[in-house]
């Protein structure tokens, strides 16, 4: 694939780099023909209503819980964007009397700080931990949520939760948001420097990252100010902890959830084009899903918007 230089960031590999003929056919791609994107190992679902949605995100936490002992541990890694999920789990294992104590959760990244060289605290107001907590955790009965040690938060020093998921605990699934970046966790485009100055790294070369420190992506620290900092960017680290390709490919499933806040019309388009057509690039990080065995992308169809042109 030949790529052009990115319009966002010269000093960066990302999805503007794409040859201009993919970005055409993505960009006439309609909701119907959207879901004629699902092939083998590569499924496209549609809800109609954000309720749906967000229930079903929900329920593949119960589903995976639920197949959990304690001599067989199960457990899923999730996100924050989308969080809406996270009260619902909360409510669904309470309500039901489910007993999850022997159930594992991953967290799937954390803001990094330079200064310290540490993950951020959780007393940061933009702590991926924090939000785990305070929207899902905290409000199951102590009774029926799994210990502490259950819950595997990433951390500057990364050795711990990596191996985490080599310790006889299966993930089921992996859960993710899409970023405006084309990301999952925070698995962005790298920077054009080094041995990557000329070309971005080979699908192969992106795959053998583990779960480590990145440099975030301009597009990435713009998005997270939008979306969870009213647009403050100057509050937004500049580095990030991620689960890596390494460990997503350790997860039975990565389901994919898009309800339209977190990425635009042509950005979800395209990264179910890529990981059809079997058409992966690390300047697409997510179309890399398209050599897992098991995908599935969940989109709210009242959020997936057009393409066309609309001046505003």
């Amino acid at each position: 694939m030949n790529h052009r230089t990115s319009s966002i960031s010269t000093e960066w590999w990302d999805y503007t780099c794409l040859p201009s003929d993919i970005v055409a056919e993505v960009a006439r791609l309609t909701p119907r023909d959207l879901g004629k994107l699902s092939r083998p190992g590569f499924r496209v679902v549609f809800y109609d209503t954000l309720e749906d949605f967000y229930l079903a995100e929900a329920l593949e936490y119960v589903t995976a819980w639920r197949q959990s002992t304690d001599d067989n541990p199960v457990g899923i890694c999730g996100p924050i964007g989308p969080t809406e999920q996270l009260p619902l789990v909360a409510r669904l294992v309470t309500e039901l009397g489910l007993d999850v104590r022997s159930a594992h959760f991953w967290g799937m990244d954390e803001w990094f700080d330079a200064e310290t060289g540490r993950e951020v605290p959780v007393t940061h107001p933009l702590s991926f931990e924090k939000a785990d907590r305070e929207m899902c955790f905290n409000r199951i009965l102590a009774r029926q949520r799994m210990p502490d040690a259950h819950l595997h938060f990433p951390k500057a020093d990364t050795a711990a939760y990596s191996k985490s998921y080599d310790a006889g605990v299966r993930c089921a699934v992996m859960q993710g948001g899409q970023g405006d970046v084309k990301h999952w966790a925070f698995n962005d485009p790298l920077p054009r420097r080094g041995k990557y100055k000329s070309a971005p790294p080979s699908p192969e070369d992106y795959r053998k990252l583990s779960t480590r420190v990145v440099d975030l992506h301009p597009l990435t620290i713009a998005q997270n100010a939008r979306t969870s900092g009213g647009g403050n960017i100057a509050m937004v680290p500049v580095k990030a902890i991620t689960v890596g390709p390494v460990e997503t490919w350790k997860a039975e499933k990565v389901s994919i959830w898009q309800a339209g806040m977190h990425d635009n019309p042509f950005g979800q388009r395209l990264t179910a084009f890529l990981i059809s057509k079997r058409l992966p690039t690390s300047c697409v990080p997510m179309s890399l899903l398209a050599d897992h065995p098991d995908v599935q992308f969940n989109y709210y169809r009242g959020g997936l918007g057009t393409c066309a042109v609309e001046m505003h």
